[in-house]
C-alpha cells in the first residue's frame, strides 16, 4: 500500500525551483538595495551648492586643475577650497543667494560639506596621477562633465571595467597636453601610434596592482 500520494514525487523539483528563483531575487534585492549608491552608473547627490559644471567648464571653458589643482601630482583629484571659489566669487554674482554657503564658509572657516559622486571601495587603490601621466583623459572616467549640469556617475568603476581597460589601454589614451579637453579626437596620427604607445603603458593586471 502506497503512504506517500504520487504528487509528492514533484516536491524536490518544486523545492529546487524555489530555491532557484528565491535566490535569484534575494541576489537582486542584496545587489540593488545595498551596493553603495556611489558605485551605481546615475548617482547624482544633491549638493549644498548647485555648481554647474557644463556653465564653468563647457560654457566658461574652466580647465579640471583649476578647482581640482593636485591631480597631476597626487593620487586623489582634490575638493576645492573656498578660497578657489571666492577668487572668482567675490567679484562674479558676490550677493547671489545660491553661493551663500560659499560665502558663510568663508567667513566662518569651515568646509563646504559637498558630497562625493566618485569613491571607490575602501580596499581598492586608485591613483589619479599615474593614470593621467600616461595619457588617461578625465572624459574616459568621468564621462562629458563639461555637458552636466548636475555631476552624474557615468562609469560603473567596477573592478571588471577597470580590468577591461588595463588589457586594452589604448582606446582611453591621449596626448598627455590633452587630458583635460572633453572635445579631443584621436586623429589619423594618433590611431597610427596607439598601439606603440599602449605597449609601453604596460598597467598592472595582477591583485596588488589595486588592492594594497
Amino acid at each position: 500500500m502506497q503512504i506517500f500520494p504520487r504528487e509528492l514525487n514533484l516536491l524536490p523539483l518544486a523545492l529546487g525551483a524555489l530555491a532557484a528563483v528565491g535566490g535569484g531575487v534575494a541576489t537582486g534585492i542584496v545587489w540593488y538595495y545595498f551596493s553603495p549608491y556611489n558605485l551605481q552608473v546615475g548617482y547624482a547627490p544633491e549638493q549644498p551648492v548647485p555648481y554647474s559644471h557644463r556653465l564653468h567648464v563647457g560654457e566658461l571653458g574652466m580647465d579640471c586643475r583649476y578647482c581640482h589643482a593636485n591631480v597631476e601630482r597626487s593620487a586623489e583629484a582634490m575638493i576645492p577650497p573656498t578660497q578657489t571659489c571666492m577668487g572668482c566669487h567675490a567679484v562674479v554674482h558676490p550677493e547671489s543667494a545660491r553661493l551663500a554657503p560659499v560665502r558663510e564658509s568663508m567667513e566662518t572657516d569651515r568646509s563646504v560639506e559637498w558630497v562625493r559622486v566618485h569613491k571607490l571601495p575602501d580596499h581598492a587603490y586608485f591613483d589619479h596621477s599615474a593614470h593621467l601621466a600616461v595619457g588617461v583623459g578625465c572624459v574616459s572616467c568621468h564621462g562629458r562633465i563639461d555637458q552636466m549640469e548636475v555631476v552624474v556617475q557615468d562609469q560603473p568603476l567596477s573592478m571588471g571595467w577597470c580590468l577591461d581597460c588595463h588589457r586594452n589601454p589604448g582606446p582611453n589614451l591621449r596626448p598627455t597636453d590633452q587630458i583635460t579637453n572633453m572635445e579631443w579626437e584621436p586623429d589619423e596620427n594618433w590611431l597610427s601610434q596607439t598601439e606603440e604607445h599602449a605597449a609601453g603603458v604596460n598597467p598592472p593586471q595582477h591583485c596588488s596592482g589595486c588592492h594594497r
